[in-house]
């Protein structure tokens, strides 16, 4: 079968970052649906794991986790699914990635994709779905006030794939007043389109700007990116006994500030139920069942936003660089071989 990996971590502008290859199809084990892969996405977790963990001297590792595809076989103790069904995850981050005709999944991580979407549309979904969901109802719990905040959520970073999607939750699923930032024209129109009631500019000092919009102070921040460069400013605009929630990797992340205001913290990794086999793993294949029907009732949209073409190793180059550059907007997705 066809697959895109990589033999050693690096920059992306490097010949050979990402190459195609042909493996053998695999396996289903016991639990495992065989999965044949229609289309992924790209997440800042491809770039990550490229740039940084090289695979063991001699091997290559394929990357992606997005996927939605048709499940052509099952292992003898899979019940909820069956040949044919078309389904979508993102899989598990110990394992050979989506970037390949075939694929490995635990099913108690999958669902059936929504079926108002097209491949493409339904395979920006999942990570980041998963991601906003957790973060938001497992980790900050957003259904629960904070006494004397605003009842509102700030969203920093709106306009990448994970604030897209959190957006949209928030307000199909609770009754916050939804901040997000975003810095340039096209961006404030995407979030705005999203359902975000306001939006602030994160190049600029946050607290005057959540100050001049009149709701009061959110007990509620879910940083998406720069944590570090926005620490100062989410401590200034925060009420006291809020939560704080973020996904990225800040080096040097000082978190003594925030005790003054009681402030909790919280960070989502959505792989952690598969890296640990939690007791809970089936959850998220649950949450995408969810949202695959807010989906299909038209609640909340897909946030593709690029298809860049078939799944090999230019397009998935290309794919990265757009990721490394900050500049993204929604998800950017690859569809077929």
């Amino acid at each position: 079968m066809k697959a895109v990996a990589y033999r050693n971590a690096g920059a992306i502008d490097r010949d050979d970052a990402l190459i195609d290859i042909e493996l053998d199809e695999p396996t289903p084990g016991d639990r495992d649906l065989l999965v044949e892969i229609h289309a992924v996405s790209v997440n800042p977790i491809d770039t990550k794991v490229r740039g940084n963990m090289a695979p063991e001297a001699g091997t290559a590792r394929v990357l992606g986790w997005d996927a939605a595809g048709v499940v052509k076989a099952v292992g003898r103790d899979v019940k909820g699914f069956t040949p044919g069904d078309e389904v979508w995850y993102s899989g598990d981050l110990q394992r050979p990635g989506t970037n390949a005709e075939y694929h490995l999944v635990d099913e108690r991580l999958v669902s059936r994709k929504p079926t108002s979407l097209s491949f493409a549309e339904a395979a920006a979904l999942p990570l980041t779905s998963l991601t906003a969901w957790e973060m938001l109802f497992d980790r900050l719990d957003v259904t629960r006030s904070v006494p004397g905040a605003a009842n509102a959520a700030l969203i920093v970073g709106g306009a990448g794939g994970v604030g897209s999607i959190a957006i949209q939750l928030l307000k199909r699923l609770t009754d916050l007043t939804v901040i997000a930032t975003a810095s340039r024209p096209e961006t404030r129109e995407w979030v705005e389109s999203l359902g975000a009631d306001a939006v602030i500019d994160h190049r600029q000092p946050l607290p005057a700007q959540i100050e001049a919009l009149g709701f009061g102070a959110p007990g509620l921040v879910f940083s998406t990116t720069h944590s570090d460069k926005h620490r100062d400013d989410i401590i200034a605009l925060m009420a006291p006994q809020g939560r704080f929630g973020l996904i990225d990797d800040p080096v040097g992340f000082v978190i003594d500030d925030f005790k003054r205001k009681s402030i909790s913290i919280h960070w989502e990794l959505m792989y952690t139920r598969s890296l640990f086999q939690t007791p809970d793993m089936h959850a998220q294949g649950d949450i995408l069942e969810r949202v695959a029907a807010m989906v299909d009732r038209g609640e909340i949209r897909t946030t593709l936003t690029e298809t860049l073409g078939t799944i090999d190793a230019a397009n998935l180059k290309r794919a990265h660089a757009l990721i490394e550059s900050g500049r993204a907007r929604g998800k950017v997705v690859l569809e077929g071989f």
